[in-house]
């Protein structure tokens, strides 16, 4: 199923994993941030990728 949202959840520790597998979609500020208005299902594989490479588990998508 295609990915038609993207969040981060409260606990981010701004690892800067999420925004090195896919920069599209995660900027790291102070702590991550999701792009809006991107297309999620052409990103696919590094969103999957950020969620379980993350560290603090708060990178969340929903189908």
């Amino acid at each position: 199923m295609a990915i038609k949202k993207v969040w981060i959840e409260e606990g981010c520790a701004a690892s800067g994993i999420c925004s090195s597998l896919c920069p599209e979609v995660f900027v790291l500020k102070d702590v991550a941030h999701v792009n809006e208005g991107i297309n999620y299902s052409d990103y696919e594989k590094p969103i999957r990728e950020a969620a379980e490479n993350c560290p603090m588990e708060v990178v969340k998508f929903s189908e």
